[in-house]
């Protein structure tokens, strides 16, 4: 996206996996929840994220070492312009479905105008920015853009590509337990709908010594169980029942495992370095429903959050506290005052940036630390009298209306409701009556993707090259689309001009800064109460699997490990 690629013409394999690593056996992971589809692809149903990488190929695949750079996959070669006004792609004439059948230029094209039509929400709308698509022969393809955005080539590299042969696109956009046909290392062989989905290795892969596969996909099969919650995920784990685990509860981690095959050295603890910017965890406001349409209520609402105690009494004080929307990475804006390239860009939306966040010296709110912190009730009990709701009798109630400040908070987990609960007890101080409404996995994320809540906990995941995707996160024309990230219903011409300016950034510098500016237009519309990150990765895992010792940005990749020897 910006720069010179990491690796040269001819690289034997990415650094971050052992290119000598053996192939066999099974991986078992595990997984919370449910899935009542292996489409995913489409808005519709819950289907698991493993099938988009281990089954279905794009054009090119992106390097685990770089912020954003592609390299062959489908593709042999790519071609495009100073201004990147189109991309032309040639298909590696070796290059196969799982069924046998050549991948040719018509199944892109084909996955281009489906995806299009009837993709989710983020395929609709970076597709739309195609003026034209034409294949140019048996193997070649090129796509001319109607907009400026310099990141489109990477994007369209990045499609699925389906087999038009085997892809009905009158019941594309209903769920199915088939999986679609893909050009991928693997299979779904075995489906028990809502337990468990079994991939194998696709007879003749026919892409397993390219350079961006090399010690990658080293097991013969993958298997996914799936567990009601997260205790009983974890209790399998403690069983051997599967092979590795991403901890994300500091609770566990501290104290969960001091249990025999831990103390004897069956299972390693480990915990990973990242260099990507830490995931955004937060409880997200929905502005679209009257009750936080007022910023001072939101603002109230993230004062009484006690981070603070939280992370002590819950926690065992090992998470840090979620700020930026970049955070621990150069984009961040965080403690850092806006240089001149971010004034000139946010100039022409004065309101939309608070004082404090554009000179640098915003923070999160800080208390006490006793769950009891007087400055921090006062403060929020003033905004709210601001807006129009009065402490009276020991309930909030709106001035005018006298209706009940009692806003309720989705949840899909166990671990969700316990922080839910603790919050309750602060906002009650308050006189907030939040009301908890524990939903199972299937419902939470239909509700989630329609809307359908006053409040909702989510986790952004950021790269160190944030692109189209941030518009469909918090661009203004997601906010009424279902199926999208803008869980808040933001709608601000500032965000929206800062994506456009991101998108459109040529050199490092002014990427930077139109992120830095976007970081403080989102941090100023207080749409959610910041949470918290692991400094790291958690990970333990049974000593039948090995990891490669050099690190992705992202850490470890579950792809890039292998059965041990003996």
């Amino acid at each position: 996206m910006h720069g010179d690629p990491l690796y040269p013409p001819g690289f034997a394999h990415y650094r971050c996996v052992n290119p000598d690593a053996p192939k066999g056996g099974r991986l078992v992971q595990g997984a919370v929840g449910a899935f009542d589809s292996l489409n995913p692809f489409i808005v519709r149903g819950t289907a698991p994220p493993f099938v988009r990488w281990n089954i279905v190929e794009s054009l090119m695949a992106r390097s685990p070492d770089e912020a954003f750079t592609c390299y062959a996959l489908l593709a042999r070669s790519v071609e495009t312009d100073a201004a990147r006004s189109y991309v032309a792609f040639e298909i590696d004439p070796r290059a196969r479905f799982s069924d046998g059948t050549p991948v040719t230029a018509d199944d892109v094209l084909f996955s281009y105008e489906l995806l299009r039509a009837k993709g989710r929400p983020n395929h609709r709308t970076y597709y739309g920015k195609v003026a034209k698509a034409e294949v140019t022969g048996p193997l070649a393809i090129r796509f001319t853009f109607a907009v400026v955005d310099r990141e489109l080539p990477l994007i369209l590299a990045l499609m699925p590509v389906l087999a038009r042969h085997a892809t009905d696109p009158a019941t594309f956009e209903q769920t199915s337990f088939k999986a679609p046909l893909g050009s991928g290392p693997y299979i779904a062989s075995e489906v028990k709908p809502g337990e468990s989905v079994l991939l194998t290795r696709a007879p003749a892969y026919w892409g397993a010594e390219l350079p961006v596969n090399r010690g990658n996909f080293n097991f013969d099969s993958l298997r996914y169980d799936f567990y009601r919650d997260v205790n009983a995920q974890f209790e399998a784990f403690k069983r051997g029942l599967y092979d590795i685990r991403f901890e994300t509860d500091p609770g566990r981690w501290k104290t969960g495992y001091d249990f025999p095959a831990v103390r004897d050295g069956r299972i390693v603890t480990e915990e990973i370095a990242t260099g990507t910017p830490k995931p955004y965890s937060a409880l997200i406001f929905n502005m679209r429903r009257p009750l936080f349409s007022d910023l001072r209520v939101r603002q109230a609402m993230v004062a009484l959050f006690d981070f603070e105690w939280a992370n002590q009494n819950l926690y065992f004080g090992l998470y840090r506290r979620n700020g930026s929307f970049y955070d621990d990475s150069e984009l961040s804006s965080l403690g850092r005052p806006a240089d001149a390239r971010e004034r000139a860009l946010l100039a022409p939306y004065g309101d939309a940036v608070l004082p404090a966040v554009m000179d640098g010296t915003w923070q999160a709110p800080r208390s006490d630390g006793t769950g009891r912190d007087r400055t921090r009730l006062r403060e929020a009990l003033d905004l709210f009298a601001a807006a129009g709701w009065d402490l009276k009798a020991g309930t909030l109630s709106n001035r005018s209306t006298g209706q009940p400040f009692a806003p309720e908070l989705l949840v899909g987990s166990k671990d969700q409701e316990r922080l839910a609960l603790a919050y309750q007890n602060m906002l009650r101080r308050a006189g907030v009556r939040l009301d908890i409404r524990l939903v199972d996995n299937v419902q939470f994320e239909a509700r989630k993707q329609t809307y359908d809540y006053d409040m909702v906990p989510y986790i952004w995941d950021q790269s160190l090259s944030p692109g189209n995707e941030q518009a469909f996160y918090f661009g203004s024309a997601a906010a009424d689309t279902p199926g999208t990230r803008n869980f808040m219903g933001l709608k601000s011409p500032a965000a929206d001009a800062m994506i456009e300016a991101l998108l459109a950034a040529q050199g490092k510098e002014d990427f930077v800064s139109a992120v830095r500016a976007l970081d403080r237009v989102l941090i100023s519309a207080q749409f959610s109460v910041p949470l918290f990150y692991t400094p790291g990765q958690w990970v333990a895992r049974w000593r039948k699997v090995e990891r490669p010792q050099t690190l992705a940005l992202q850490g470890t990749l579950a792809e890039s490990w292998w059965q041990a020897k003996g």
